[in-house]
């Protein structure tokens, strides 16, 4: 027996004995030995440990390629350890490359030091770093990133990490090249780690339904999943430690990978930090136990007695990448004993990600089971910097109403390029130091006499201060004498219906939004800024719309609003679940539309571009809700706003019609044909014989919905000012193209190949008749649903059946349509509507398409209820 257990005695006391003289060596360490591990100390040719065994690279053949580069010290030395003494530098490329052992993915970390180095200036220090054919860095500039960084106990010091997957025997060359002649590349540290093969890239054997949730889920796209591929290049943006304090890279599970603290980027208030430290024995059954450290999984944040009952944080990110997310969890709460005790929402970037969290259902209602959830998210935009928001509300099926988070990682994914690289931040503004001693040595009589100019001013401004606020009193207590003798400055009744709609009190509003919070804000329009919050204890998303302050027309839009819409329920209208009317301010609560506005998917955005299908839908979804408007109520509402920022999207894209604070009723009766009053709208969008006589009717929607179907045609604005001048208005570009037969050349070349010929010919022929000059010439909302769904009918069929159906021999490049804008309409078998409503149809289908036309897509017209 002795015998047997003679080695591991030795073993363990060899490992003591070097743990004494290397600090680097901990428990952690023995989970996982990195292969290859590579650490090299920049323009140094000593060696020296820190916690890492760092090389000098005078030492090594690493440096391959250094032509006229130079070994420097630092000008200042740098109170952090870490290779930071010395510096590789060069006015001219360099390179250094990497002979690593075995095949799979490694951590590339490099370690920059912003100081001056002798004739180096550090404001000159412009340069990229490639590795292999990815991109980490362009254009780069140290010191602006470090003037900018918010972390002051390490000033002027950067550190980047990434993830690159190499194949067996591949060396990984890491070349620095100056952007110019006249700046330089630098470099203080390089460490290269290789990390087991399946820790962030997906196993490429995971690819049953049962390995999916394995995969990281595409946010924003139901059960779809976006795998990280060893074609993949990562850089490490955030590495948090949730709760408690912060793991140093000697801690970690032998990769050496630091966890910070999440203080900074939580931006609500949570409960105190649990530690669950030896409670309960952790078990690695669902995850390696290299994942993360055990101290990551005894430590968790939860809600407590936050009032907003939610977690959020805030991570700055940059636009125009994809991001992996991964979430660590462990239940180690006493109080959760079986699945469904607790769960919780997750939103990312504003996105439903999970519904219902149940970590202890994850780990096989096992307690001390760590389990990981990756999620893959795209931020649009042009490399801006932004957040990614991370959001966690309690579930209100679950018996503890409570959310709870150990880790958060946060790795950019390389773009289409194989670039990783960012913007420099912008300088920060000079000092004014110089200035101030200037002012300081001017004497002792300029310092007097702006002392006295500053008194007087002070009390003139304490007048104007005074003055405004008897003058703001007066004006609350005349709205607040208005709304008690049941008027406003809208001449018609104030009295809101709390009956078909929900008070909330300002308390409601400012917990909804964190009191306002400018991170919460998702949109700005004329009315206000709008919200996202959350309600009815954070289980509800919704809209926040805030007037701005002072605004003149805000009272009669907001009044407009609350009257019109609390009355109207309809799958394609924008819901209004309530208001807040006090302490001078006036907002309206909406339900939340997760995808935002239509044109936020049509262009100005790096949003995907939506499908021919899609937009189809989208066209009826909204063509549906202008037809209830105009039919399916008590009386006919004209909208006066139809656009495409007003038509939002849910999650499910389903369209809805939104912003009715210039909504009017329509005409009363059948004597009227018309409601005289001034023109309101938006410009693009206005009805032209609207505009011209002041004289509103429900066609001047159907004008409005006519440029909208251009834009989603088009994939453009309205109006555009720096193009040729038949293009500036998209309306008479469009009648040009068409008349011309050629309007496929202006259709988005997103949709390349995508619309079949007779549906474009049928779409052109709708919108562009909802866009003629008279009125009464064109089609109703109740024609124009009708027709688009024929169109998409026929787009969903195959090519035999579209020629089966429309079989016109008519080659639409080649026709010029003269009977479109001619004002003749020539009639087929559904004559009833198209000599009401204007639509153009011209006799080129069969008989038996016009007993499909009248039968099946007309069908509506003998029964015209609101949809």
């Amino acid at each position: 027996m002795v015998t047997t257990y003679t080695p591991i005695v030795l073993g363990t006391i060899l490992f003591f004995l070097l743990s004494l003289c290397h600090p680097y060596f901990s428990i952690a360490d023995v989970i996982y030995r990195p292969v290859d591990h590579f650490t090299v100390n920049g323009g140094s040719a000593l060696n020296f440990i820190d916690g890492r065994n760092w090389t000098g690279d005078s030492n090594t053949k690493f440096l391959s390629e250094s032509k006229d580069s130079v070994a420097v010290p630092a000008d200042t030395q740098s109170t952090i350890q870490g290779p930071y003494t010395y510096a590789r530098l060069s006015y001219s490329q360099f390179t250094y490359s990497f002979p690593v052992t075995t095949q799979g993915p490694f951590f590339l970390r490099l370690f920059f030091y912003s100081t001056s180095y002798q004739i180096f200036d550090r404001s000159k220090a412009y340069f990229s770093v490639k590795a292999g054919s990815y991109t980490l860095l362009q254009n780069f500039n140290v010191s602006l990133h470090a003037d900018t960084d918010d972390d002051p106990g390490h000033s002027d010091i950067l550190f980047r990490e990434y993830c690159i997957y190499l194949q067996h025997g591949q060396r990984l060359d890491i070349t620095f090249t100056p952007s110019t002649t006249e700046s330089y590349a630098f470099v203080n540290g390089i460490e290269i780690v290789s990390m087991p093969s399946y820790l962030y890239y997906s196993n490429p054997n995971n690819t049953i339904p049962d390995d999916f949730p394995r995969l990281p889920q595409l946010v924003g796209h139901m059960n779809q999943v976006y795998p990280i591929t060893n074609n993949f290049a990562l850089e490490t943006k955030h590495r948090l430690k949730v709760g408690g304090a912060q793991i140093s890279p000697s801690q970690d599970t032998g990769m050496l990978r630091a966890w910070d603290t999440d203080e900074k980027y939580l931006i609500t208030d949570s409960g105190p930090s649990a530690d669950y430290e030896k409670k309960t024995n952790l078990s690695f059954v669902k995850i390696p136990n290299y994942t993360a450290p055990d101290q990551v999984y005894r430590t968790v944040r939860n809600i407590g007695m936050n009032p907003f009952k939610n977690l959020t944080w805030h991570l700055p990110v940059y636009s125009g990448f994809f991001y992996l997310l991964r979430l660590h969890f462990c239940q180690l709460n006493p109080f959760v004993q079986q699945p469904g005790d607790q769960i919780f929402y997750i939103f990312i970037q504003d996105q439903l990600a999970e519904a219902g969290a149940d970590i202890l259902k994850w780990s096989n209602n096992k307690m001390g089971v760590p389990v990981v959830k990756d999620y893959a998210v795209y931020i649009p935009g042009d490399r801006e910097k932004v957040y990614l928001s991370l959001e966690m509300h309690p579930n209100n099926i679950s018996f503890i109403k409570d959310a709870q988070l150990n880790a958060i990682e946060v790795f950019k994914i390389n773009d289409t390029t194989g670039s990783l690289a960012e913007p420099n931040p912008d300088p920060l503004p000079q000092s004014p130091n110089k200035q101030i001693s200037n002012k300081k040595n001017s004497g002792t009589k300029r310092p007097l006499t702006a002392a006295v100019a500053g008194a007087v001013s002070g009390v003139v401004l304490l007048s104007f201060i005074v003055a405004f606020f008897i003058n703001k009193r007066k004006q609350n207590v005349a709205v607040y004498k208005n709304q008690k003798d049941g008027t406003s400055r809208g001449g018609g009744s104030s009295s809101l219906p709390t009956n078909l709609c929900r008070h909330f009190s300002i308390a409601e509003i400012r917990a909804a939004t964190n009191n306002f919070d400018k991170h919460f804000v998702v949109g700005v329009g004329g009315f206000g800024d709008v919200y996202k919050g959350y309600i009815d204890d954070g289980s509800t998303p919704v809209a926040v719309k805030r007037l701005k302050p002072g605004s003149e027309q805000g009272l009669n839009e907001f009044m407009n609003e609350i009257q019109m819409l609390s009355k109207l329920r309809h799958i394609h209208l924008v819901a209004l679940i309530g208001y807040c009317y006090e302490s001078n301010e006036m907002i309206l609560v909406y339900d939340f539309m997760d995808r935002g506005t239509l044109r936020e998917h049509l262009y100005g955005s790096d949003n995907p571009p939506l499908s021919w299908n899609q937009r189809l839908r989208i066209c009826i979804g909204a063509a549906r809700g202008l037809h209830y408007l105009h039919t399916g109520a008590k009386q006919m509402i004209i909208h006066r706003d139809v656009k495409s920022t007003n038509i939002l999207l849910d999650e499910n894209w389903v369209a809805k019609v939104s912003d009715f604070g210039l909504s009017r009723i329509g005409v009363t009766s059948s004597s009227m044909t018309h409601v005289s009053t001034q023109v309101k709208g938006s410009v693009g969008y206005l009805d032209p014989e609207y505009y011209k006589r002041q004289r509103l009717t429900e066609k001047s929607d159907v004008y409005s919905y006519g440029v909208v179907l251009l834009e989603v045609l088009c994939g453009r604005q309205p109006l555009l000012r720096m193009v040729e001048k038949q293009q500036v208005s998209l309306v008479d570009w469009a009648k040009h193209r068409y008349e011309k037969g050629f309007l496929s050349e202006i259709v988005d070349p997103a949709l390349k190949g995508q619309i079949a010929p007779h549906c474009l010919r049928k779409f052109g022929e709708v919108a562009l008749n909802c866009l003629v000059e008279d009125g009464n010439k064109r089609p109703s909302m109740n024609v124009v649903v009708g027709v688009l769904e024929f169109v998409l009918k026929l787009q969903l069929q195959d090519g035999a059946n579209v020629n089966a159906v429309l079989e016109s021999g008519w080659d639409y490049e080649d026709s010029t349509s003269e009977d479109m804008f001619s004002g003749t309409h020539s009639s087929v078998h559904v004559s009833d509507y198209s000599n009401s409503s204007g639509l153009n149809t011209t006799s080129y289908a069969s008989k038996e398409s016009d007993r499909l036309v009248s039968e099946l897509v007309f069908s509506e017209i003998n029964d015209p209820k609101g949809r």
